[in-house]
């Protein structure tokens, strides 16, 4: 049996309880350390899942931790990362790098030449219904890939104060699709544009959009279309369709649980899930595995990485630009 890897965890709000679980519960994990800047609730979390509470510095300056867990705010990401890299630990850092393309870059440039395992959190691509459609348009079932449509609907707002900061609604939400988008398809996109309203969340106009259609090219000549709201009256509605020149393939919405009911010229069907973390927590859970296991030396494909993290984030920033100026923009490829 393998020794296990000893985890830090930086962050512990919402997201990074949802981590803590999964480090806890994984059979090739320690979690030993958690830090936050609210130090009674990395205590929390330690003492819930047997670990200690730390401070950033004292876990990266260990040699006790394999590993490191990015799920602070965002704005800390590009910098927990360099330390953490430069200090030899492997490291699955939550999207996005950074909230600024050009500090992304120049992070990624710098540490890209070190040698340890970086994943970064685009965990929709571990999504079974996704892997499927991915699989089966790598077997060619539908031949040349022409036309592909996604959709992502949140069931509900989040809070104002988390839209402030999340960097607006294409490098938080539409950013999974611009990664997801990438992997299936295997191609870059070349022209993004947008169009966006606050219609849910009017006092948000000012900052962000809540409600967003983008049209996009692809190298090699595939369009897509992307749908993004922040609130639905009927539950998360996630899905994705490719068209190619033999067939359509679908990833569709799901529900929850329940029966279809056939009666008189009626069709009751069951709901979606109820909120979005409902339909992607396992996600989570099976991305963190095949990090565990590619740090053990397991080559895994598809793994998310630092390339992944900038390109999708070069969509996102060209995709706002085009909300912006109300005109089709050309996504600047990344070289580094």
């Amino acid at each position: 049996m393998r020794t296990p890897q000893r985890f830090a965890l930086i962050g512990s709000g919402f997201i990074g309880q949802v981590h803590a679980a999964n480090l806890a519960a994984h059979p090739g994990v320690e979690l030993a350390l958690v830090c936050d800047i609210d130090a009674a609730r990395a205590e929390a979390v330690a003492q819930r899942y047997g670990a200690k509470a730390a401070s950033v510095q004292q876990a990266l300056n260990s040699d006790a931790i394999d590993a490191v867990l990015i799920a602070s705010a965002t704005p800390t990401h590009a910098e927990l990362l360099e330390q953490a890299v430069l200090a030899g630990k492997a490291v699955y850092c939550e999207k996005p790098i950074d909230l600024s393309l050009q500090r992304a870059r120049e992070v990624v440039e710098k540490i890209s030449p070190v040698q340890v395992p970086v994943t970064v959190g685009f965990n929709r691509r571990f999504d079974l219904s996704h892997q499927q459609l991915k699989s089966q348009l790598k077997q060619g079932l539908i031949g040349r890939t022409e036309l592909i449509q996604m959709v992502c609907r949140a069931s509900e707002l989040p809070p104002i104060s988390y839209l402030q900061a999340s960097g607006g609604q294409m490098r938080d939400q539409a950013i999974h699709f611009f990664d997801l988008l990438r992997w299936l398809t295997e191609d870059e996109v070349s022209t993004v544009g947008a169009l966006g309203a606050a219609l849910a969340m009017p006092e948000i106009r000012d900052f962000d959009v809540d409600t967003s259609v983008l049209i996009m090219r692809m190298q090699q000549g595939a369009l897509a279309q992307l749908d993004n709201t922040r609130r639905t009256a009927y539950g998360y509605d996630e899905r994705i369709s490719v068209m190619g020149s033999e067939g359509m393939l679908a990833s569709e919405s799901q529900s929850a649980r329940g029966a279809t009911l056939y009666q008189g010229k009626g069709i009751t069907q069951p709901g979606l899930y109820p909120d979005w973390f409902s339909r992607v927590k396992e996600t989570y859970y099976t991305h963190l595995d095949a990090f565990v296991r590619h740090i053990g030396g397991e080559k895994i494909e598809g793994l998310p990485g630092l390339i992944d993290g900038l390109r999708a984030q070069a969509i996102a920033e060209a995709a706002q630009l085009s909300l912006t100026r109300g005109e089709f923009t050309e996504v600047e490829r990344v070289a580094i």
